[in-house]
Formats: structure tokens, C-alpha cells, sequence
């Protein structure tokens, strides 16, 4: 999940030794080192340690995955218990590097959703617990698609978003933001269908086909469009001040994300309220299928001293209906079937803010029914590298050159009908953007990269 978890690889160790630290402290009892920037981990802390008085939790929340591989790399400091994206966990299971849960977690596999239940595995073995999910949907600010003479609600297609956005754009409206995230990317040509990466189910062997893959060819000339026709704004990442300013007032009208967005658009943007809905995701050709993005489980470091009381907690946080309720409440989205079909979570209307107070964000809209939905249509077909991390840094100084020189295009555009209208100005041509450069050809770069990298790190890569 989410905005603070970006990070680039560095070479990964492969032994890991457990460091200098006991299995208890001086007060007798376990302290447990847990990474996981979840906001309601600290609600989770308390009661597991209500329940469990022998263990004490140290959280840290401000952790990344380069420091964890800096850790591991170091042969100490490293968590006991890390939350993982699910995009993360495969690179750091192929390494050996976390606790196989498998012989603990008979049984589980119908408590948890298809997809979450899938992305916490590699090779048939259980390396973390579900922690929550993030199939994607269509948040969009109804006030500013009506003033557009737009009903989001029933946009069901690409062509009826790109139509929606044409109408946006005439009152001085982007129908989104991307400024070039891998994340937004990958999922994205997984609602299309792509299958671009491939991995063996040992994790070692891995296939890299961006410029073949008909989702990925079939997005990126979508989205290469919306690009082209100034749709969507370029030049602000999402969570920027600048892009909640943008969001704030208007100007960006709506967002593709996972269904954890609620909690955030309430913490970050109070100022729409009422104002804001959300619907399912439109498709390429308006089928009934979706993707994830973002979503994390909770893992055990093999490096871990104290597995059964990191289990304890796990088990708690993840799989217990106490831990569950907390996060939920929190307003993480769930990874289980059981919340999933709760009439009380189902027909939830309100967003509990940090003064706990309920705040109708979406109008009154059932939204955790539209997610709820959501989630029942995501495709288990799409499949991440073993070293996803590494791909996604590895994605910015690739694909992300599309996105830059979108951004000095309309610059240039912009200081060049400001030189023809002003008689004052200087009539010098306003220095070029440089030769244009597409999604296309980042993709190509970003393929040759990914497998140069991957046949460096000891992988068979297959091109196809």
C-alpha cells in the first residue's frame, strides 16, 4: 500500500543472521520489533497487549523497504515482524528471508479473499497473513463531474471516461492526476488483463514481455492518449501538497485507487465531504473484472528470535475478529470473507476521522458495498516479479521520462502561444522539450533494464 512505502533495492543478501538481541528484555518480558505504517496498528498493539501481558510491542512506522534491506544486508536491526505489500512479499520470500507460515495456517485459505490468500504465497508455501486489500475503484467528485453535465456512475467504459474527460477539460478540469507511478501502472494493465511479468512458482525463473503484452500495449495506448489531448495532469504526484491542493479545489475531479482510499481522502482532503462517490472501475470494454492496488500482509523475518509470540501477534492482528474489527473501524479495507459480507460493514455510510467523529464522506453512498463488490471481480491471473521493488524504483527513470516530457511539452506550448499573443515579448522560440519521448519507449527501456537486472541477480529470464 501506499504513499510512504517507495523504495529502491539494493542487492539483497541471502544469509541472514538472527543479531545480538535476546528473546526477552530486562522487565521479563518478549519485546517484539514490528515495522508497519498501518494508522490503526497502535489500536492493535493495545488490545494484543491487553490480551497477551508477556509480550511488548515496539512499533515503528516511519520504515521503508530500503532500510529493511540495509538491515538484512547488516545482519542486524531487523523487525521481528514487517508488513509487506503484496507486490513486496515474493522478493523477499525467493530469498529466504521470511518465516513459512504453511504448517500454521491449515485451514485459512477460505477465511480470506482469493486474491489476498494468493498474493501472501510463493511456491505453494504461506509466507504472511492478509492484512487487508485494495481492489480498485473510481473515486470522483460528483459536484465537479455534474458541472460538467457528467454522471460518473454510469461511466462504464474507457471510451466513456475519455469522453467524460474531453468534457472536464472545457471547464478547466483534469479527469485525474499521474505523474508516473509504478503502482497505478502495473495495476492498470492488470485491469486490462496484462500479464507482461511472469515467475515460475519456485520464484526463480521470471518472464519480461512489456512490449509484447496485448493489457499492456492496449493501456498504454489509452493512456498515451489521455496524455497526448491534455486530460489528465501530469505534473502533480499524487499525495503532493500541490496535488491536494489541486484535488481540493476541484481542479483534479477524480482518482483511481483501492478501496483503502476513504480513510484517506477524509484525512487528507476533510474538505469534500458530501461531495465525493464512488463506483466500480471502468474498462476497457465495460466487462465486470478489476484489479488490486496495494494491499499488504503481515510476515515473520526468518531472522526472528521469537517466532511464537511474532505468531501470536500476527495471528492476532490478522486473523482474529478483534484485530480485524479495529483495523476495519480504522478504516483499512478487508482482506476476509466474513467482514466482507457483514450487513453493518456493508451498509456503513460513515468514516470515523481521528476525533472520532462520523463524518458522511460520500453523501450518505453505501460505499463499502460498491467495494465490496469490487473485490469480488479482481483477477487472480496478474503475476509479480521476485523483484518487484527493484522494477517499480527502476520505473521512474524509465516510463517516468514519458510523464516529464509531457510536462516540458506544455511548457513549451504554453511560453509559445504566450510569445505569439504578447507584442511585448520576446520573439525568440522558447527553447525545445527535447526529442518527444512515450510510455512506449519507456517501456522499452524499463523491459531491457528489468532484464539485464534480473539475469545480474542469478534469474533465468525469459523474454517472452
Amino acid at each position: 500500500m501506499r504513499k510512504a512505502c517507495i523504495a529502491a533495492l539494493g542487492a539483497l543478501a541471502l544469509v541472514v543472521t538472527a543479531g545480538a538481541c535476546g528473546a526477552k528484555n530486562d522487565d521479563g518480558r518478549t519485546h517484539l520489533s514490528v515495522w508497519s505504517w498501518e494508522p490503526s496498528m497502535t489500536q492493535v498493539i493495545k488490545a494484543f497487549e491487553k490480551e497477551n501481558p508477556d509480550v511488548v510491542i515496539d512499533l515503528r512506522t516511519d520504515a521503508r523497504y530500503d532500510q529493511l534491506i540495509t538491515a538484512i544486508q547488516d545482519g542486524y536491526g531487523q523487525p521481528d515482524v514487517m508488513q509487506l505489500e503484496y507486490y513486496a512479499l515474493p522478493q523477499y520470500a525467493v530469498s529466504d528471508q521470511l518465516e513459512d507460515l504453511t504448517h500454521r495456517t491449515d485451514g485459512y485459505s477460505d477465511f480470506y479473499t482469493p486474491g489476498t490468500w494468493a498474493s501472501a504465497q510463493l511456491d505453494g508455501n504461506v509466507y504472511g497473513l492478509p492484512m487487508d486489500s485494495g481492489p480498485m475503484a473510481f473515486f470522483y467528485n460528483d459536484d465537479v463531474f455534474r458541472q460538467a453535465g457528467v454522471d460518473a456512475s454510469k461511466i462504464r467504459t474507457w471510451q466513456d471516461y475519455y469522453e467524460a474527460a474531453k468534457k472536464l477539460k472545457k471547464i478547466g478540469v483534469s479527469i485525474t492526476s499521474d505523474a508516473g507511478n509504478a503502482g497505478f501502472f502495473d495495476a492498470m494493465v492488470w485491469l486490462a488483463g496484462g500479464q507482461p511479468f511472469t515467475t515460475s512458482q519456485d520464484g526463480h525463473v521470471v518472464g519480461i514481455n512489456l512490449t509484447g503484452d496485448h493489457g499492456t500495449q492496449e493501456f498504454t495506448k489509452f493512456w498515451q492518449r489521455m496524455i497526448d489531448e491534455d486530460l489528465i495532469d501530469t505534473s502533480q504526484p499524487m499525495w503532493s501538497d500541490s496535488w491536494k491542493k489541486a484535488v481540493g479545489e476541484g481542479k483534479i475531479a477524480s482518482v483511481f485507487a483501492g478501496a483503502w482510499m476513504p480513510s484517506l481522502l477524509l484525512s487528507d482532503l476533510p474538505g469534500g465531504a458530501g461531495l465525493w462517490r464512488v463506483t466500480q472501475m471502468p474498462t476497457p470494454h465495460g466487462t465486470e473484472t478489476n484489479a488490486e492496488n496495494g494491499g499488504s500482509a503481515l510476515s515473520i523475518l526468518k531472522s526472528s528470535r521469537k517466532p511464537e509470540a511474532a505468531w501470536r501477534f500476527i495471528n492476532f492482528a490478522c486473523h482474529s475478529r478483534q484485530g480485524i474489527d479495529i483495523r476495519v473501524d480504522g478504516g483499512a479495507f478487508p482482506a476476509d470473507n466474513m467482514t466482507l459480507q457483514d450487513k453493518d460493514f456493508l451498509t456503513r455510510t460513515t468514516i470515523t476521522d481521528s476525533h472520532n467523529t462520523q463524518v458522511p464522506y460520500f453523501g450518505g453512498q453505501q460505499f463499502n458495498r460498491v467495494l465490496a463488490q469490487a473485490a469480488q471481480h479482481v483477477s487472480t491471473q496478474y503475476e509479480y516479479l521476485p523483484f518487484e521493488v527493484y522494477a517499480r524504483s527502476d520505473f521512474g527513470s524509465t516510463v517516468g521520462q514519458a510523464y516529464e516530457w509531457a510536462n516540458k511539452w506544455r511548457e513549451w506550448r504554453q511560453n509559445y502561444v504566450k510569445m505569439l499573443r504578447d507584442p511585448e515579448a520576446d520573439k525568440h522560440t522558447p527553447a525545445s522539450p527535447g526529442p518527444m519521448v512515450t510510455i512506449e519507449s519507456g517501456l522499452e527501456q524499463w523491459q531491457q533494464d528489468l532484464r539485464e537486472y534480473g539475469y545480474n541477480q542469478g534469474f533465468t529470464v525469459n523474454n517472452n
